[in-house]
């Protein structure tokens, strides 16, 4: 039978872990119906990965122990998952827990290798599914170490993308591969800087913002180069809602998309099982 526990989904990343409080499928099921077509998590926390001490959970868990729950892992960093996996078992009560896969996706992939396809990517087209427009495609924005723009056809199925470097990897190897060039941090694409940088730190953050918001505009253009239809843009990921709006006019900020997306398959799977 399909379990009723709360459900904690995660997502990890190369720079972050997020992780998304359910409450339970049913629950999941009938708020969607009522409000959004997708799952909202009832609360989140992000960890970075450098300093994360995933102890941070029990007190984030509030109510809830954490073997009370299933355990739902989208991970594109192995050591990281297994870190995360190792600290689960090591509780007094071991949890539940499952890494997904591509195969466990409502997804259809027309890719010849689906299983070496990012599932951060999947599971973004999978949430982007419940969202976009019927007979529309869509372009999923993933703003993280790496930036990728990802294509989901009219017919529902993930076709591939691009792949970019991120703005904190961008402006860390400006600093690391030349002589004079210093290290500017820049974590998200928040508050639009100017055009014209009046100084070197200044210029960087403007060559780096604008450098990927132009890559990803060019980018949705040229996949909806040969649809009937403009693709829906979905943006994700370390970036200020307002960013959204430099992507495409209708653009739409959802930042926990992959979170989403987990729920979303999770609930597939009972459905499988019921």
């Amino acid at each position: 039978m399909p379990s009723t526990a709360p459900l904690i989904a995660v997502d990890i990343g190369n720079s972050r872990m997020k992780f998304g409080l359910f409450v339970d499928a049913a629950a999941r099921a009938k708020s969607t119906a009522q409000t959004s077509p997708l799952p909202e998590p009832a609360r989140t926390l992000y960890l970075a990965q450098h300093d994360g001490d995933v102890e941070q959970l029990h007190g984030w868990l509030d109510d809830f122990a954490v073997a009370d729950a299933d355990w739902w892992i989208a991970s594109v960093n192995r050591p990281a998952a297994t870190r995360l996996i190792d600290w689960l078992r090591d509780q007094r009560a071991t949890p539940r827990t499952r890494l997904l896969y591509s195969g466990d996706l409502p997804l259809a992939v027309e890719l010849p290798r689906p299983d070496m396809v990012g599932i951060d990517r999947l599971l973004g087209a999978v949430a982007a599914n419940a969202l976009r427009e019927p007979s529309r495609p869509a372009a999923i924005v993933h703003l993280g170490s790496a930036i990728t723009v990802n294509f989901v056809s009219a017919s529902g199925a993930f076709c591939g993308g691009a792949i970019l470097p991120g703005i904190a990897m961008s402006a860390r190897a400006l600093h690391e591969f030349t002589d004079l060039l210093p290290l500017v941090e820049l974590e998200q694409l928040a508050d639009p800087p100017s055009a014209l940088g009046t100084s070197t730190p200044h210029a960087i953050e403007s060559g780096v913002f604008w450098g990927a918001i132009g890559a990803a505009r060019e980018l949705i253009a040229r996949l909806g180069n040969d649809t009937a239809v403009a693709p829906q843009v979905f943006l994700t990921g370390g970036a200020a809602a307002s960013v959204a709006s430099l992507l495409a006019p209708d653009a739409s900020y959802l930042p926990h998309l992959v979170l989403s997306g987990v729920a979303l398959a999770v609930r597939q799977l009972d459905q499988a099982q019921r």
